[in-house]
């Protein structure tokens, strides 16, 4: 195949996705991946087959694309704003599947029931990240808003995306569970997690875990400490089309890989396979990467490359190239690729 694509190892992915599958059931919390990260039919029936309770997604598109593939509980974890098209698109939506949507306001709760008519829906906390979601304090106050605006509250959720960054997993996972015993420990659906803190999720303050990276992995997860090498699933195949020094230049760039780098993150991906090389600079089509002891791989040698965010690599990328052994054996579609509205 010509380079770069998009590789997943299926026999890596399968096991991802039942070692979350038990870690969820093992501690009595329903599991509900985000499918922001794969985009993909076939990824996401594998986790429903696992277990999984429906999906999270972040846009009605993406709600859209996993409907048509057959999904049918699916939770839009986002404060969704009702554009008089998007209101059309989430009542054709409740229609055909189980249907949840977040809120963060009465003004959305109001427009929401306006537009749409009674939702299900779950109010969002903030519980450290400071991006969406209220106070803990003004959960009840919300949830209330909503019922009165003729809406169905199933419960309470949040998002403790402050956990990515070294050593600070530990801590978001106790902010998250604070935040929601403060917002509403009766509530019936008590939903967090993310794949930094979803070792420390616990039931009681949870109900639900919506992890999603952990199904591929990704270099940010290594060097968190998340994952190993051998957990990464995906990776991107790119050639070596120059070399210069203790560098070697390769033809993945940023609008294969994505452009993230964190600033605690070591380099704008990671080699898996030789793990002390750092990609130093990252251009549209190159990806310049520096080899410690000057072991150079040659012109046209082939090298795997994990992304650091993997969830912005998939949205780049028509097509998953799925292998075994190191054996093309098919090809899914990244259904939801682009699907932000």
């Amino acid at each position: 195949m010509e380079t770069p694509y998009v590789a997943v190892d299926v026999a890596v992915l399968d096991r991802n996705v039942r070692s979350m599958a038990a870690a969820a059931g093992q501690r009595g919390l329903a599991l509900r991946p985000h499918a922001k990260t794969h985009k993909t039919v076939e990824i996401a029936r594998r986790q429903i087959e696992h277990g999984a309770a429906g999906l999270t997604v972040a846009t009605v598109a993406e709600a859209e694309a996993f409907a048509d593939g057959g999904i049918e509980d699916l939770f839009i974890a986002y404060p969704v704003w009702p554009s008089p098209a998007r209101a059309r698109r989430l009542r054709a939506l409740a229609d055909r599947v189980a249907l949840r949507v977040g809120v963060d306001s009465a003004e959305s709760a109001q427009a929401l029931a306006r537009s749409v008519g009674p939702l299900d829906v779950m109010v969002e906390v903030d519980s450290g990240q400071h991006r969406s979601g209220v106070r803990p304090s003004d959960a009840k106050a919300l949830a209330a808003d909503a019922e009165r605006a003729g809406h169905r509250v199933s419960g309470i959720f949040t998002f403790p995306g402050h956990g990515y960054g070294p050593g600070l997993q530990h801590q978001a996972a106790r902010d998250e569970a604070t935040a929601l015993l403060e917002a509403d420990p009766q509530a019936p659906v008590r939903s967090g997690g993310s794949t930094p803190t979803a070792a420390f999720a616990e039931a009681g303050p949870l109900t639900e875990m919506r992890p999603g990276v952990y199904v591929f992995g990704d270099a940010q997860q290594v060097e968190l400490g998340t994952c190993t090498w051998d957990d990464v699933a995906l990776t991107v195949a790119a050639t070596v089309v120059s070399r210069r020094g203790d560098r070697a230049i390769v033809d993945a760039g940023s609008k294969i890989l994505g452009a993230d780098r964190l600033a605690w993150a070591t380099g704008f991906g990671r080699l898996p396979d030789h793990p002390d090389a750092r990609i130093v600079a990252l251009s549209e089509h190159h990806a310049t990467i520096e080899f410690p002891g000057g072991a150079v791989p040659a012109r046209g040698d082939r090298l795997r490359v994990a992304p650091n965010h993997v969830c912005a690599t998939v949205n780049l990328t028509d097509e998953l190239v799925v292998v075994e052994a190191g054996r093309e054996i098919d090809r899914w579609r990244v259904a939801a690729r682009g699907a932000n509205t």
